[in-house]
């Protein structure tokens, strides 16, 4: 992406600018609000297709999010071939049966038992896409040298609320998935080694008997998460 000699400070007009009332922009906080409380992490997928442009579009979304120093640290790989999901479930779950046979600790088992979740992962296979979110170490110049990136942890976290978020908008649902080591994904996609996979994201339509786990209504009240010094 990045050229050495072509690394330098070039201010341009800002290219997109909002031009609202007050009361337009309370209005559409409010209607983003509305949109975004509808989404829910889903474990029941159907396997209804989903458009490859689809995917595409909303990974361009999650690839204009700002990040640091605008290095733009995060690749993201895209799975629909059933082999290779089948491997990546294979992989998961080993890794989680290790987790729930006492892996994790009883303290996180037992926080986990409201959501019901256990070590089997048959949305892994089920759902029509698997996106697999790497955070890049570092970079290259074109010249092929390295370059360091900054808070990739950060950038790349929101990169992947940008793209939770343009899933829900195109009328999908989404499970976010961590097994734990995701080691193995480096080698099965082909990623390089400074590429750390930090999330699986399932994607596609809920099936007909879906459900959600009741405590998953519960959200903290404005007051809660919320300190406005004005």
């Amino acid at each position: 992406m990045f050229a050495r000699e072509k690394i330098n400070y070039a201010p341009i007009p800002l290219p997109d600018r909002a031009d609202m009332t007050d009361d337009q922009m309370i209005a559409a906080a409010r209607a983003f609000y509305d949109q975004m409380k509808k989404r829910h992490s889903v474990r029941d997928f159907c396997d209804r297709p989903v458009p490859r442009q689809v995917i595409e579009d909303c990974v361009r979304t999650a690839g204009s999010a700002p990040s640091g120093a605008n290095h733009q640290p995060w690749h993201f790989v895209a799975i629909s071939n059933p082999a290779i999901k089948a491997q990546i479930r294979a992989a998961a779950e080993e890794e989680e049966k290790k987790f729930y046979e006492g892996g994790g600790g009883d303290e996180w088992i037992k926080a986990l038992e409201p959501i019901g979740t256990t070590a089997d992962k048959p949305h892994l296979d089920i759902a029509p896409w698997l996106i697999v979110i790497f955070a890049q170490r570092w970079g290259e110049f074109d010249d092929g040298t390295r370059y360091k990136n900054y808070y990739v942890p950060e950038s790349t976290g929101i990169a992947t609320g940008f793209l939770l978020a343009a899933l829900h908008q195109a009328g999908l649902v989404s499970l976010t998935h961590t097994p734990n080591p995701m080691s193995f994904l480096n080698d099965l996609l082909g990623r390089p080694k400074s590429e750390k996979p930090i999330m699986i994201v399932a994607v596609g339509h809920p099936s007909d008997d879906a459900t959600v786990p009741s405590v998953a209504k519960l959200k903290k009240p404005l007051a809660e998460i919320l300190t406005v010094a004005d």
